[in-house]
């Protein structure tokens, strides 16, 4: 719950380098949106995993499961560096554009409304992350 605050309080706040010293502005809507985006991805790639867990042939979605925890992972480190401030934010959002965008493909060779939602998030964050 702790942590949830934080995030949601981090989310809020955009890093900008002045002379070298890191300010907070609470307007920046492109760190905010992206964050979010994010989250929302990485929460939609984890639920995606559990879902295919529990499918009767999980071997045949190995890579799916494999491709979700992995997007998963990048997703909220993104989400983190940006809510941190981090000088090295825009280059994990660049690799995060281009795995969240792998995983949303491999969400099209799939029919089910999970992975369809979870192809949907995977779209927005990338997009967002290669706005950074």
């Amino acid at each position: 719950f702790i942590a949830i605050g934080f995030i949601t309080m981090s989310a809020t706040t955009n890093p900008s380098i002045s002379n070298g010293i890191v300010k907070y502005e609470m307007d920046n809507i492109n760190y905010k949106n992206c964050i979010e985006a994010c989250n929302e991805a990485a929460a939609a790639c984890n639920r995606l995993a559990s879902m295919c867990l529990k499918e009767k042939d999980v071997t045949k979605m190995a890579r799916c499961i494999q491709l979700s925890m992995e997007c998963a992972s990048i997703c909220t480190a993104s989400a983190q560096l940006m809510s941190l401030g981090s000088e090295s934010a825009k280059d994990n959002c660049a690799q995060c554009a281009k795995i969240c965008e792998k995983c949303a493909v491999e969400r099209d060779k799939f029919t089910m409304e999970y992975a369809k939602e979870c192809a949907s998030a995977c779209r927005k964050a990338a997009k967002l992350c290669r706005e950074m």
